[in-house]
């Protein structure tokens, strides 16, 4: 939950978006936490994963809301989703053993603690 202050995404020929987000910043109610959604293709499933990649390093979203936009990234560049060797129990394995995790500075943490 939160409101979103700013995306800034810019398509390119080999990715594009769409964002479920109102003029005030509001996530429609029925969106779940998926305001957004990002595709990506290209001449091979390495080119395109490369794409989603870049295209997830570069988007900035600002406000009172937590994305899992790094975690996508690191998910991306594991070696079993570059060689295609996931099942649909891959992702609950990652989860069961932390293996991918974003850190957060010990600062930023403290930080938010006290807002």
């Amino acid at each position: 939950s939160g409101s979103i202050e700013r995306i800034k995404f810019q398509s390119t020929s080999n990715c594009w978006g769409y964002f479920s987000v109102g003029a005030n910043g509001g996530i429609h109610e029925f969106a779940d936490s998926q305001f957004g959604h990002l595709f990506a293709k290209g001449p091979n499933r390495e080119a395109a994963r490369k794409a989603l990649v870049l295209a997830l390093k570069e988007i900035e979203v600002r406000g009172e809301i937590r994305t899992t936009v790094e975690y996508l990234v690191q998910l991306l560049e594991t070696k079993e989703f570059k060689e295609n060797t996931i099942d649909t129990s891959w992702l609950d394995g990652l989860i069961k053993e932390k293996s991918v995790y974003v850190e957060t500075p010990p600062h930023l943490v403290v930080t938010s603690a006290a807002v």
